[in-house]
């Protein structure tokens, strides 16, 4: 029986054809149009971390979630959320924006290397990373949101300013 002939029987999304945009296999990190990270990765090493992460954010992160959260900007946001082998601090999988808070630490030369490279890997996913350090993000909330509304209008189809 084809599962659109009785939609009671199944209620999980099919697979999406192969070939046919970001879920191309069944190992694939793009199921269901979400990036996200492979399970084994998830339940060793990420899941925690972001658990964490998510109970304990930094003042700038706490503020920039309450301005994102519940679609406030007009599309949907996801905070410490496993994509690959890192957590990103915020992201829009509809319009594949990260947005990353970077305190003072990323000022260090060995950490903005790494920080580099990381926005590398995710910009070779097909990600847009876009960084603002804490005191933009506490101090200039507006014009922080104003850049990632910007780059929403650009990315994200479906998106109307609120």
């Amino acid at each position: 029986m084809n599962p659109d002939e009785n939609p009671k029987k199944s209620r999980q999304a099919p697979l999406p054809r192969e070939g046919k945009g970001p879920g191309d296999g069944v190992n694939s990190p793009h199921l269901f149009g979400m990036y996200t990270t492979d399970a084994k990765r998830w339940m060793t090493s990420l899941k925690d971390y972001a658990r964490h992460n998510r109970k304990n954010p930094t003042p700038a992160e706490n503020h920039l979630w309450q301005a994102l959260r519940g679609n406030k900007l007009g599309a949907p946001f996801r905070r410490q959320h496993a994509i690959g082998s890192f957590i990103v601090d915020f992201v829009c999988l509809a319009a594949w924006l990260i947005i990353e808070v970077d305190g003072s630490i990323h000022g260090d030369e060995s950490q903005a290397e790494y920080d580099g490279g990381r926005t590398h890997e995710l910009q070779e996913d097909g990600f847009l990373v876009l960084r603002f350090t804490n005191e933009e993000v506490v101090h200039n909330t507006s014009k922080v949101l104003e850049t990632i509304s910007e780059h929403l209008t650009a990315l994200y189809p479906n998106y109307e300013l609120r």
